[in-house]
This record gives structure tokens, C-alpha cells and sequence, in this order.
């Protein structure tokens, strides 16, 4: 993890596989296919917890098993009938900003 991500929301790329993702501070940053990165608020809609694990599959929030397409946020699979809040990732050199 980038240093500076806990101020200014950046994370290095190399943190990033290709297919997976991370959540750190309420934020989701998923790498869909190479060089494309996605970001979401990592409140599920469906009561407000916090999604915590991101498989090639889906974004799972642990409460009730919502699970979210890492591409788009959609929903996959409910309770949640919203998907996650996109937020937008700039990449720039090897660093994702999150705004």
C-alpha cells in the first residue's frame, strides 16, 4: 500500500492484481483487466456494512453475503437490490487516486 493512500486516497498499482482488489477506508479499488481500475464506496446499501473481501468474482460484504461485480459495482447476488457507489480512480504513473 502507497504510503500516502491514508491522506490523499492513492494506492500503488503493483497492490493491485489483475482480477482481484482491495478495500482499504471504506473504499474499494478493483483492477477488472489489466491496466483498468475500478473504485466503489465500500458501504453495501443493503444495511450499510462494510463490504471486506474482493475475490475475481465478486465484491462480498460479510453481513448478510451481498456480493457485487468488481467491474461495475452491479449486484450480484442479494439481499443488497443496489449496487455499491462507483467513486472514480485516476491512474497516474503507477499510483490510483481515489476521489
Amino acid at each position: 500500500l502507497h504510503t500516502a493512500y491514508r491522506r490523499q486516497r492513492q494506492m500503488c498499482i503493483r497492490d493491485r492484481p489483475e482480477g482481484g482488489g482491495v478495500v482499504r477506508d471504506r473504499v474499494v479499488v478493483t483492477q477488472p483487466s489489466a491496466g483498468e481500475f475500478k473504485a466503489f464506496d465500500a458501504t453495501c446499501p443493503h444495511q450499510g456494512c462494510a463490504v471486506d473481501t474482493v475475490t475475481t468474482e465478486a465484491i462480498i460484504c460479510p453481513c448478510h453475503d451481498s456480493r457485487f461485480d468488481p467491474a461495475d459495482g452491479s449486484v450480484v447476488q442479494g439481499p443488497a437490490t443496489e449496487g455499491l457507489t462507483a467513486r472514480t480512480a485516476t491512474v497516474d504513473g503507477d499510483v490510483v487516486s481515489v476521489s
